[in-house]
């Protein structure tokens, strides 16, 4: 049977480079899978994954989902009462969270239970934005989840960010880098993970990544 994965479009995000990644992640893996992008919340609804992406600044991106007329209620009601996968891509994972403080303090989704903070590397030296290739390591919990789990030691991912999310539930790091520092790269809880960095821009890594995600039955 044939599962959609709804993209989620709401005017922020890598939308094509989402969709390709994940077609051929599809492909390569022999699944079943019709990647949609979608401004569509009744389409978003229906769909047996979710992926958030997002690019650009928390309030911003925050208000861009809260514009599109339904879709906030159409993303909370498959995933936190329907079990459904769900994704969230950088600004996307940002917004799981309890607040963002970028430009202001604005309230995000609650899902995960963690504030989003601009990053203060202890060297001066490291720019910010941080922008590249990266070292991921896995927590405990992360070695041992279905889709974060798929990263090795020395596997890197693509950044770009100069917001992580400080974390108050210990439970759901599932993956960290270091820039002058520990940084959120993977959280997770229960059906729902997201990544700091671009799995849609990190390669091989990345596609691995997303295709544990269509794999994952939580």
């Amino acid at each position: 049977m044939t599962e959609t994965v709804a993209i989620v479009d709401y005017g922020s995000g890598n939308l094509r480079s989402a969709e390709k990644s994940l077609a051929r992640a599809a492909t390569e893996a022999a699944l079943d899978c019709r990647i949609i992008v979608t401004a569509d919340p009744e389409i978003v609804r229906r769909a047996d994954r979710i992926i958030l992406p997002g690019v650009g600044a928390f309030a911003d991106c925050r208000d861009g989902l809260l514009a599109v007329d339904g879709m906030k209620e159409a993303i909370e009601e498959p995933v936190r009462r329907g079990g459904k996968p769900f994704l969230g891509i950088c600004v996307g994972m940002h917004l799981l969270a309890v607040e963002g403080h970028e430009f202001g303090v604005h309230r995000g989704m609650g899902w995960i239970d963690g504030i989003i903070k601009p990053m203060q590397p202890s060297d001066p030296t490291l720019k910010i934005p941080h922008m590249g290739w990266n070292d991921v390591s896995l927590t405990d919990a992360g070695e041992t989840h279905p889709v974060a789990g798929v990263i090795t030691p020395g596997d890197h991912a693509y950044f770009v960010h100069s917001y992580h999310m400080e974390l108050n539930d210990g439970e759901a790091l599932l993956g960290t880098a270091d820039h002058g520092g520990l940084v959120t790269a993977i959280v997770g809880k229960d059906n729902i993970i997201g990544t700091q960095f671009h799995p849609e821009k990190s390669q091989a890594v990345g596609l691995k990544f997303l295709t544990a995600f269509l794999e994952w039955r939580p």
